[in-house]
């Protein structure tokens, strides 16, 4: 067996892994990267790019058919029809470029790449196939995995969302288990795509994760869309339909082609000898501490692995850090916030508090609204639904919280995070010209509102 000595050792290659070996290279330390499958982890292969090139293609294939239909635009083509295979190619090679992309980098920084399975033989001793690899800092970035029901064993007509976003053809009808993004993503892309789409949820509302105010529009295009909702329903089993109970306690059996579970992700913990570390959990994820290191010394862990969020964007804010650490700077991990994202239609975005959990902190706050009914540019992009949403401390007017929800909404997530991270109040929003027309617009006048005098209300 071959030894290989190194200063640091990552084990993952996704957003959080690949960012600490790019940083540490950039910072000159030695360091190794093991990946059993492809760089990028699930974020570049089988989750946040490839979902979003899926929901384009959907996005584009339903708008050209409502254009055949009746287009307010004053366009008309004939019926669209849609060659899968072609789409799932396009999507593929977009990944194909950003882990390409990955691997250059990677390079670039002098970090070696080990292809191959890790197992841990203790905190500075790694193992990958006949090669033994010592390490004087160990980084785990192992990232999640979806979580399987047992009921519904993933195979055949079941299929998790590694599955859906490969497509060999659109199924005539699909069941979505589980009303959360990952769900509705992939469930309102397939709708857009020509499916007949049903969504079971077990809690009383989609995203539930989310308040009730914010999802609203969103309940409401699934219902124009012709999304059927199941809430309050339970998944009892499937032989050829999906057996669900209901909230009277009855059996209803929903006939369909496939079924998507998306209930969420856990941690990956699983298949390369962590136990050998005995590390502090925290539930099913690894416990660490403002500086991500774990209760050994000199082991970290970033990114899903070590729990909720788990957004790669974290992750690689994480790993940035810990390679930061290790080369000797001071640093700690104290983002004001992190922008959670959800890329249904119309879009998502939760930055800082939302009311109900500034309430919760005891904290006596201004909560004001701006409906993108009143920009110019959302009438434009034939989108009137939704708004921005802000909430600010009553006493000194500093902004603790924006959420949003409508067409486009998510690239508004910049300026939230940036506005939170800088401390920025009320004036300071409605103080600062805002381009006109954009739908950034609406964070202004969200804020004057909350000062009492919006100009387009």
């Amino acid at each position: 067996m071959q030894t290989l000595n190194t200063t640091l050792l990552i084990i993952g290659g996704g957003p959080g892994g690949y960012v600490t070996a790019i940083r540490a290279g950039q910072l000159g330390i030695a360091t190794i990267l093991v990946e059993g499958q492809s760089l990028g982890g699930t974020c570049l292969n089988i989750g946040c790019i490839p979902s979003k090139a899926l929901i384009h293609v959907a996005e584009q294939f339903h708008q050209t058919q409502h254009h055949s239909q009746h287009s307010a635009l004053g366009i008309s083509v004939s019926a669209p029809t849609l060659d899968i295979s072609k789409s799932v190619e396009w999507k593929d090679g977009i990944v194909d470029r950003l882990t390409t992309g990955v691997a250059a980098l990677l390079k670039k920084n002098k970090v070696q790449v080990i292809n191959g399975w890790a197992k841990v033989i203790d905190g500075k001793t790694v193992e990958v196939g006949d090669t033994r690899i010592q390490c004087e800092h160990l980084v785990l970035a192992t990232g999640s995995t979806s979580v399987n029901l047992p009921i519904l064993p993933i195979g055949g007509p079941i299929i998790s969302s590694t599955e859906a976003l490969a497509p060999k053809s659109v199924p005539k009808r699909l069941i979505v288990v589980g009303g959360g993004y990952i769900g509705l993503e992939l469930g309102i892309a397939y709708r857009k795509l020509g499916a007949e789409v049903s969504v079971v949820e077990a809690q009383d509302r989609i995203l539930p994760a989310y308040d009730a105010e914010l999802t609203q529009p969103v309940h409401d295009a699934l219902k124009q869309l012709g999304v059927k909702l199941y809430l309050k329903h339970s998944v009892l089993g499937f032989d050829g339909t999906l057996q669900v109970r209901d909230p009277n306690g009855d059996t209803l059996n929903l006939e369909t082609d496939q079924v998507l579970v998306a209930v969420g992700r856990k941690p990956n913990t699983q298949g390369w000898n962590l136990e050998a570390l005995s590390l502090e959990m925290n539930g099913s994820a690894i416990k660490i501490d403002s500086r991500c290191q774990t209760s050994m010394r000199n082991v970290y862990a970033i990114g899903d692995l070590s729990g909720e969020p788990m957004l790669a964007h974290r992750a690689m804010a994480q790993g940035e850090m810990v390679a930061e650490l290790i080369s000797g700077k001071t640093r700690e991990f104290n983002p004001t916030a992190i922008a959670a994202v959800c890329f249904t239609d119309p879009e998502l975005v939760v930055v800082g508090k939302t009311p109900d959990e500034a309430k919760a902190a005891g904290l006596d706050c201004i909560v004001s609204s701006f409906p993108f009914a009143a920009n110019g540019r959302a009438m434009t992009l034939e989108s009137k639904n939704g708004f921005v949403r802000v909430v600010a401390r009553r006493d000194n007017h500093l902004i603790v919280g924006w959420q949003a929800v409508g067409v486009g909404v998510s690239e508004l997530s910049t300026a939230f995070a940036q506005s939170l991270e800088m401390g920025a109040r009320l004036e300071d929003i409605g103080g600062t010209i805002h381009a006109h027309p954009t739908l950034g617009e609406a964070v202004q006048e969200a804020a004057l509102r909350a000062l009492g005098h919006a100009l387009h209300m």
